[in-house]
């Protein structure tokens, strides 16, 4: 079974002996806060656990805590860094010999605000009329703040963003600020992605109008018709001056601890070669809201529906032994 720790990151110091540099018993997984990276996580640690016999723990957290405790070796395994949403933090660690790039897990991500596509073609199965049939891009929405009118606020529109404790969500306030939208607009982070699905799933089921931000892959951008506003086309200087752009493309990359390819090469040669897609990782989340599972479970069916996948980062002998405990 696989073990979720019970450390924090707050406690990780008072919950964890330092590493060995040499030798490693239990290899420790960063949870950053969402369902992909639990997905690839579970995936990771079934084959580490049953083919390579080492024990593995997952270790919860924010980006920023997370990050910094793999760069102290508190945490041996990132399955998802999305290296430019966090480039500096990132690109410092990696500089510093600290962490590790392994791999690319996948690079053909999107990410920024979303609308129900209804919003602007409307449903006609559904009777929904399209309210901003001209809106294609986020400055666009400053025609429209009545649309997406804050129930709290009716003199505004409301900008779902992410939750504060995420990068993105400051990335996503200078931008609405650079575009003059904070003046018809305020902006919501919500407590945790979760509530951000509430709040669209809500809006989705009644055919209101909604805007806000979300990624992919996801089992929600997977299973609701949603349309992902276009914006200035990426440059990186205008990125890191004013994020009046459209976000950087993302590697979302593998990267381990700076020790861990001494204290267990065989992980690290498999992590090396673990590689997937932005449609291979929504369909284990798509498994995962249709039946109601966990991400334990969504990656054993993934695992089940994709042998041919998995088993190509893996000698034969590791395989054999990961196939039995599947069945």
């Amino acid at each position: 079974m696989l073990f979720i720790s019970l450390c924090t990151i707050l406690v990780l110091a008072a919950c964890s002996e330092p590493a060995s540099t040499d030798s490693i018993e239990t290899i420790k997984f960063a949870d950053a806060g969402w369902d992909s990276i639990r997905v690839h996580n579970s995936i990771a640690q079934l084959i580490v656990e049953e083919g390579y016999g080492y024990k593995t723990e997952v270790t919860t957290g924010t980006t920023a805590t997370t990050m910094q405790a793999l760069e102290k070796g508190d945490i041996n395994v990132y399955m998802e860094v999305w290296s430019d949403n966090i480039k500096e933090v990132y690109e410092k660690a990696i500089e510093s010999g600290n962490i590790i790039k392994v791999a690319t897990n996948f690079d053909d991500n999107s990410q920024g605000l979303y609308v129900p596509t209804y919003v602007i073609k409307g449903d006609a199965e559904r009777g929904i009329e399209a309210v901003a049939p001209d809106l294609k891009t986020v400055q666009d929405l400053e025609k429209y703040p009545e649309v997406f009118q804050d129930p709290e606020d009716k003199s505004k529109g409301r900008i779902v963003g992410a939750p504060s404790s995420w990068i993105i969500s400051e990335h996503l306030d200078t931008k609405l600020k650079t575009y003059g939208l904070d003046e018809q607009y305020n902006y919501l982070a919500p407590g945790s992605d979760s509530a951000i699905v509430a709040d669209l799933a809500g809006a989705y089921k009644k055919g209101t109008p909604w805007v806000g931000y979300y990624w992919s892959p996801t089992w929600v951008t997977a299973s609701y018709d949603l349309t992902l506003l276009e914006d200035n086309p990426y440059d990186e200087a205008t990125w890191k001056e004013s994020k009046g752009t459209e976000f950087p493309p993302n590697d979302v990359v593998i990267a381990v601890h700076k020790d861990l390819p001494t204290q267990a090469k065989d992980v690290v040669d498999f992590l090396s070669k673990y590689s997937t897609s932005n449609a291979l990782t929504e369909e284990a989340l798509n498994y995962m809201n249709e039946n109601e599972a966990d991400a334990e479970e969504a990656a054993h069916w993934w695992m089940k529906e994709h042998e041919d996948i998995w088993t190509s980062w893996v000698s034969d002998e590791v395989a054999e032994k990961v196939k039995a405990a599947l069945k």
